[in-house]
């Protein structure tokens, strides 16, 4: 599953139109593998075979705590660990999923920065690579361009976290709710981005409801266009709105707005525009919206000038 949980979200990307193409190469000459579970891989392809660059993402599973303690085959595998270092150099993102957090630090890009590890290896990462420091209890940390993830389901969340990166928050969206998982981020994890909160629940009318807000909000809708669009009264709307996601319609609203306008006012679009482009009257009332969430906007965006 370290290998086919990624797999699958970035083959989903493939089918929503993302330009991928997916390579499974092997760490030595084996061209055919046995997992521990006992699944085969075959027709595997020679790492050294590729040269990345920074439009390439490299997924490492993890693996058996014996071999990553094994100071023979960490040997063997030299090339591999000195090759991921060279991909990281050029810039491709490089990723972990569970103890192949091991991996990436034995290569000595982890030196110096966060990653984190499946929780029974804590105290014996620790112990191997003291210049790493080690971020517990989350499921996925990111540094520039190095990504780990704690376990097999994290390691999903993380590749909805790449897509979101490379592809944009709706197709990421899109492939979470094609495969029916949703998005999980800790509090202490980089914010989650509005249009992705809220959207853990299966109630298809309510993310009806959140796709038609966040692709309206020029338009300025109501919780009555609202709930003609998916088919259900405006009492019925508000009820279930709140009891599926934990907040109101006109909070979850606002909550777009306010992410809208700090993107197109970091893109450097003007004061009047993006007030316009969020569904508000005017510029006053754009401020006025800024300054209710001052405290989670950018400094450059704190201090308005039209």
């Amino acid at each position: 599953m370290d290998i086919n949980g990624p797999a699958h979200i970035f083959y989903e990307a493939k089918e929503f139109g993302a330009p991928l193409e997916l390579h499974f190469v092997s760490l030595n000459n084996q061209i055919e593998i046995e997992s521990s579970a006992g699944l085969h891989f075959n027709r595997l392809e020679h790492f050294d075979k590729f040269e990345l660059s920074q439009n390439d993402i490299i997924f490492i599973p993890g693996m058996e705590y014996r071999l990553l303690s094994d100071a023979h085959f960490l040997e063997s595998i030299s090339p591999f660990l000195k090759w991921v270092n060279t991909q990281n150099k050029n810039g491709a993102d490089i990723c972990s999923v569970c103890t192949g957090s091991f991996l990436l630090a034995e290569t000595g890009i982890l030196n110096k920065n966060r990653c984190t590890t499946h929780w029974k290896y804590y105290e014996e990462f620790s112990e191997r690579f003291p210049l790493v420091e080690l971020e517990k209890n989350r499921l996925f940390v990111t540094t520039n361009n190095i990504h780990s993830s704690a376990g097999v389901s994290s390691g999903i969340d993380l590749s909805l976290y790449i897509i979101e990166k490379y592809f944009g928050t709706k197709m990421a969206l899109e492939i979470a709710k094609e495969v029916v998982i949703y998005f999980r981020r800790s509090a202490s994890d980089p914010q989650l981005s509005i249009f992705l909160q809220f959207r853990n629940h299966l109630n298809h009318r309510i993310h009806d409801a959140q796709d038609y807000l966040m692709n309206n909000l020029a338009d300025t809708p109501t919780n009555e266009d609202v709930a003609d669009q998916v088919y259900m009264s405006k009492r019925n709307l508000t009820r279930l709105f709140k009891k599926t996601t934990g907040i109101t319609v006109g909070e979850y609203l606002q909550k777009l707005r306010v992410e809208k306008a700090v993107a197109l006012l970091s893109n450097g679009h003007k004061v009047s525009a993006v007030a316009k482009e969020c569904g508000l009257k005017s510029v006053n009332q754009l401020r006025y919206l800024l300054r209710k969430h001052r405290g989670i906007l950018p400094m450059e965006i704190q201090s308005l000038k039209d």
